[in-house]
């Protein structure tokens, strides 16, 4: 019986992308992905539900056993058209040789589409002839993906040669490096395939484009709390005059501390709305952000001559703007390995020189045997902060649910150059950051709500960028091959 939320069997041999192409489609990471022939030996649903309710199905199904009798048992078969498949099954399903041809065709019977994937890297063989004749006598709506995991295209026209008289649509598709965009391009594709499918696929395509901006809005709600906490910290701690010194290390320290779980709960809450069950980004650790914040490579990274630095480290607050050139201000760090790490708990920069320490940056003042921090007083900090967030976002959104290759993420990364998302913004878009920054200083909670607002509608613009591919020169969310 077919169920009334459209179906598609996901079929192809191990180690050709069929996990991946379902995991990537699905959202779902927790698809196992195994280059070991027999892995699968049932099919398994994963539903995909936006608020509650399932809108799409995809079946993951193991591959064809004996292709080859099959299609001739199909061939030799003389019943009704619409029986077939399950004619086959119910003569073959107590026998063990037939068990994964029986249990891959289970779905299709019940009225499932077909997404019949390969690894369009090898040549045809006749056993991939006999399993797509099979598909196209089971008069189910199907289509072939080929699977380009490695960008090799010498067998591409063959594969597109065959397909042709086998399938109702066909698609390139690289299910390792398939984006937010990719996919709903591929779903889009699906309506190609049976016009009777259109409709209920559109409103399926339409459902992932709603759910795409609601979790956009949230990521921005996400970035801007943690901004106003970061930047609006404050802590003030008794203080003997004697050991005012030890006092101002160790509230640094704890300023550091909070900002960095501060900013791994919000990337945590990201991750969480982008599904992203098992991918867990372990961010490396000669990142520039490791190195003192105060330090002179760090600010120097930023773009900023040695004269410039002395300037920005004399001057607090918005005053950052005036003796500074404004085509440096808001310069970030924006390349892959800016994201992760501590901000820093260094004390002094400039060969000894305080004009970079926390005094200036994070506020720290002495009074009446007092000693305060916070709130932070250089609006570069909110800069660096939101190419951080921005930097993440992007990575999150574009690590393909079927991609594995976790490995990666352990080895050296080296840096990609000066510059980032912040460092491209224009005049107007560095005026809402301001707003945003001198509205925390305040506290003003009116005023605070409406640069909020602001600075959240900004950074979905920034996601929109993001998600079609619009990067800034200069930045890098991908660590090199």
């Amino acid at each position: 019986m077919k169920s009334p939320v459209p179906e598609f069997a996901i079929i192809g041999h191990p180690n050709e992308g069929k996990s991946s192409v379902l995991s990537t489609l699905a959202e779902d990471d927790s698809v196992r992905v195994s280059p070991i022939p027999g892995e699968t030996v049932i099919r398994q649903s994963f539903p995909v539900r936006i608020d509650g309710r399932e809108i799409i199905r995809f079946i993951d199904t193991p591959g064809f056993q004996n292709p080859r009798q099959t299609l001739q048992w199909l061939n030799a078969y003389q019943g009704s058209e619409e029986a077939m498949l399950s004619a086959f099954i119910a003569a073959h399903r107590d026998d063990p040789d037939f068990h994964d041809d029986c249990e891959l065709l289970g779905p299709v019977a019940e009225g499932a589409g077909v997404i019949f994937v390969v690894d369009g890297s090898r040549p045809l063989r006749h056993v991939d002839r006999a399993e797509m004749e099979i598909l196209r006598l089971s008069g189910a709506p199907r289509m072939a993906v080929i699977n380009c995991k490695e960008e090799e295209t010498g067998f591409l026209d063959q594969w597109q040669n065959e397909f042709r008289k086998h399938f109702n649509a066909i698609r390139l598709f690289n299910s390792c490096r398939a984006n937010y965009r990719q996919r709903i391009d591929l779903l889009e594709s699906l309506k190609a395939i049976d016009q009777r499918l259109a409709p209920v696929l559109q409103a399926v395509v339409e459902a992932f484009q709603d759910d795409w901006e609601l979790r956009s809005q949230r990521a921005a709600a996400l970035l801007a709390g943690f901004l106003q906490e970061a930047l609006a910290y404050r802590q003030t701690v008794p203080c003997a005059p004697e050991d005012e010194q030890q006092r101002r290390q160790e509230l640094h320290q704890a300023y550091c501390a909070q900002v960095a779980a501060l900013e791994h709960r919000t990337r945590e809450a990201i991750r969480g709305l982008f599904k992203h069950n098992i991918f867990n980004l372990d961010l490396p650790p000669q990142s520039i952000l490791a190195e003192d914040l105060f330090s002179r490579k760090t600010w120097e990274f930023l773009g900023l001559r040695e004269w410039q630095v002395i300037v920005a480290g004399a001057l607090g607050g918005a005053a950052l703007g005036v003796g500074i050139d404004a085509a440096t201000i808001g310069t970030s760090f924006g390349l892959f390995s800016a994201v992760g790490g501590l901000i820093g708990a260094g004390a002094t920069a400039l060969k000894g020189k305080e004009l970079l320490s926390g005094v200036r940056l994070l506020g720290m003042r002495m009074g009446h045997d007092q000693l305060q921090v916070g709130p932070v007083t250089n609006i570069q900090l909110l800069y660096i902060l939101l190419d951080r967030g921005l930097l993440f976002y992007a990575h999150v959104i574009n690590w393909a649910h079927g991609r594995r290759d976790y490995e990666r993420m352990t080895h050296p990364v080296p840096t990609a150059g000066k510059g980032g998302f912040t460092s491209h913004w224009s005049r107007e878009q560095r005026a809402i950051c301001d707003r945003f920054f001198q509205a925390v200083r305040k506290g003003h909670e009116g005023e605070l709500e409406e640069a909020s607002m602001a600075l959240q509608d900004l950074l979905r613009d920034q996601f929109v960028d993001i998600a079609e591919d619009r990067l800034p020169a200069g930045t890098s969310d991908e660590p090199p091959a």
